[in-house]
């Protein structure tokens, strides 16, 4: 199954009138936000016109937008400079509990150990491997550090190992657009050849023959991963062979390797629909065979071993997913059969095949489960977690013949672990746990539960909560109350150190896990898109009063938080019910619905449709903008607001939280404050070293402390 999943984070500032007038110094009230310019557009779709004041703000290439984006971020500088000091103080903070001189739990793959570390002061990782033993000398892959030395913004990614352990390939982005150079090294020598392959996804997939490289290009305009080339080692890429061309435009593709080793996989992709080809990693020059052609609906993942094919799928209206098989020979879905049958009250997630065992990742009741089964006798077991508001998940498991099963397990208040498994002996080993320095952190210093809100057509919602032990449901505890909801993504209950920076200041903090996800199975993301999509905005307010109604906090204390497709969440329900939250933090928000998804040269614009709608039709079109953010916007009053996006953002264009921030200003009736924090570096995912990325939260802290007159 594809998910799209979230990005998480919050942003900075001061003072909210409605708690801390009193201390609010009268200049700070009487500095002037930036006023964007007028300039009227009519925007015709489906017989309506919408006027947008703002369009012109879409242009990057316009001095004028860029020097608008530079007086938003003046401003937030000017309003915040009093948060300053404890800005960096928050961000020592959260650094001090991170162990900088850290490492990962190594993984075997072909005879080597992989091993990611990271050293004192440095902002990057430091890529090694050793020979057969643990005990063997270093080999240095990559220092990030050295590669980052003169980029503002540098991210490597999809490293990718030859079978002949001599090459790796790997992905370059140094502008946070998402667009990566796929490099090859030699590493013997440490060369890195003089090929580049410009405008890739970033990851490659070698033939058995360790001198043929299979890659993914984007367009260069939407970013749409739409074709799939083949390279062979010491050739110009400008000559390499297009194999295949993915031509429906709702449509993505990728490629990569079987864990078996077996074959070469092109996987083609939309929200409802996949289609996948094969070929024998052996002959890498050969033609791919379509595994089963794509339908409409019908969605499948393909895993070998042995001579058999193993698809995970939703055929025969399996909502939750099955599990079926097929031969090597005869894969179009007549052939399939049903080996794990489909559960209405089971999601099947994922798979992990090894020699002697099948490992199935499913989900019940919103709680994750790991499956152990033995191929050979009717062994069949769970493995047990005892808690409701967990995470667990099977990690890198490279390697086939193997008993151990490699797995991580965090919850609210339990850092996060990684484990292995012995599955035939059920003996479990905890490889490492993260370390929260500082020697104040104690697990059992928090509480967690799982709360269940009811929404206005019945349906419960749970929540997961985390606060220290000891607080009174009197109202008055600061809460922030974070969801996303969109693309069946799971935002499960995890653990962080940073989090305890704002529990150990008296907050409560609350995963409201909302329709749009599919936290409660299948039906659960079914019931948050297309025409249901309000579920997701009036699940999180039903989330918010709920919380209100039972004292753990009320309107004057309540804070919200999302990203991307969760700002969209910040935006609907800043419209819906402004009333409930004291502030609201959007980050990178997508706002300007309607505008967006009719425009399809945006990047990812024509794969949401199954998402969204296609507002080229009337029913979608009226539904979208009946919920915009952007298009919403009334004259009333709303919560203090910041908003933050990156000027390189390629799947939030930057323009979009820019609109919606200067059409704020103009309508919004209060005296709250409204930011908007534009980083001109960076893109989607913010900031590319760790810590620096640490500062972008300190600043989202400081915000919502300020906001409630904590200053330390």
């Amino acid at each position: 199954m594809m998910k799209k999943f979230a990005f998480l984070s919050i942003a900075s500032l001061i003072f909210a009138a409605s708690i801390n007038a009193q201390e609010t110094s009268t200049d700070i009230m009487n500095i002037t936000p930036p006023k964007a310019e007028k300039i009227t557009k009519e925007l015709k779709a489906n017989g309506d016109v919408r006027i947008d004041n703002y369009y012109w703000l879409n242009n990057p290439e316009d001095q004028k937008v860029i020097d608008y984006l530079n007086e938003e971020n003046k401003y937030y500088e000017t309003i915040t400079a009093h948060t300053k000091k404890f800005r960096e103080d928050l961000f020592e903070e959260m650094k001090a509990r991170i162990k900088e001189d850290d490492e990962s739990v190594p993984y075997k793959l072909n005879g080597y150990f992989y091993i990611t570390r990271f050293e004192t002061g440095k902002d990057y990782p430091i890529y090694t491997r050793k020979k057969v033993s643990l005990d063997a000398a270093e080999e240095i892959l990559f220092d990030v550090n050295e590669m980052a030395k003169d980029h503002s913004y540098y991210n490597l990614s999809g490293l990718n190992v030859s079978e002949d352990n001599k090459l790796v390939s790997f992905g370059v982005d140094t502008l946070s657009r998402r667009k990566y150079d796929i490099f090859i090294k030699n590493m013997e020598t440490g060369e890195i050849y003089p090929e580049r392959i410009p405008l890739t996804t970033g990851s490659a997939t070698w033939g058995s023959d360790n001198k043929t490289l299979f890659y993914t290009r984007k367009d260069e305009n939407t970013l749409r991963a739409d074709r799939i080339f083949r390279h062979t080692l010491g050739t110009d890429p400008i000559t390499d062979e297009l194999i295949f061309t993915e031509e429906d435009d709702t449509f993505g593709t990728y490629v990569y390797k079987t864990k078996s080793k077996k074959f070469i996989v092109i996987g083609s992709y939309s929200t409802l629909t996949s289609e996948y080809r094969f070929l024998d990693a052996d002959n890498p020059t050969g033609e791919f065979k379509i595994f089963q052609p794509r339908e409409r609906g019908l969605e499948y993942s393909i895993s070998h071993y042995g001579n058999n094919w193993y698809v995970l799928t939703n055929k025969d209206k399996a909502l939750n997913f099955k599990l079926m098989k097929t031969s090597e020979e005869k894969t179009s879905k007549e052939n399939w059969v049903d080996m794990i049958p489909y559960r209405t009250d089971v999601l099947l997630e994922d798979i992990d095949i090894f020699k002697d065992y099948l490992v199935l990742s499913e989900r019940s009741n919103g709680l994750t489960q790991i499956r152990i089964k033995k191929w050979k006798g009717n062994e069949d077991y769970y493995l047990p977690f005892n808690n409701e508001t967990y995470t667990a998940f099977t990690t890198q498991n490279p390697e086939f013949d193997t008993k151990i099963l490699r797995y991580g397990y965090n919850s609210l208040n339990t850092p996060a672990s990684i484990l292995d498994f012995n599955m035939e002996t059920k003996e479990k080993t905890v490889l490492k746990e993260t370390e929260v320095l500082g020697g104040k952190f104690d697990k059992d210093n928090y509480e967690t539960e799982r709360l269940w809100a009811t929404a206005a057509d019945g349906t419960k919602i749970p929540m997961s909560v985390i606060y220290r032990k000891g607080i009174k449901k009197d109202g008055k505890n600061p809460t922030l109350i974070y969801g996303y909801g969109s693309y069946g993504a799971t935002i499960d209950p995890y653990f962080s150190t940073v989090r305890l920076s704002l529990l150990d200041r008296g907050f409560i903090y609350v995963i409201a896990h909302i329709r749009g996800g599919e936290y409660m199975g299948r039906q659960w993301y079914e019931d948050g898109k297309l025409l249901k999509k309000k579920n997701t905005f009036t699940d999180f307010i039903d989330a918010s009063k709920y919380l209100i109604a039972e004292g753990y906090t009320s309107p004057e204390h309540l804070y919200a938080s999302g990203g991307s497709a969760g700002g969209l969440l910040m935006g609907a329900v800043a419209n819906m019910a402004p009333e409930l939250y004291n502030g609201i933090i959007a980050s990178v928000p997508f706002v300007d619905v309607v505008t967006t998804m009719l425009d399809d040269s945006i990047p990812l614009t024509t794969g949401e449709y199954d998402e969204w709608g296609n507002p080229n039709e009337a029913e979608s079109y009226n539904y979208m903008k009946s919920y915009s953010p952007y298009d919403n916007v009334e004259a009333k009053s709303y919560p203090n607001m910041l908003v933050t996006t990156g000027l390189h953002d390629s799947q939030v264009q930057y323009y979009e939280p820019a609109k919606w921030v200067a059409k704020l200003r103009d309508l919004k009736t209060d005296k709250n404050i409204l930011l908007l924090q534009t980083n001109m570096d960076a893109g989607h995912g913010g900031a590319s070293g760790r810590f620096e990325a640490l500062k972008e939260v300190a600043m989202d802290y400081a915000f919502l402390l300020d906001l409630e007159g904590i200053k330390e």
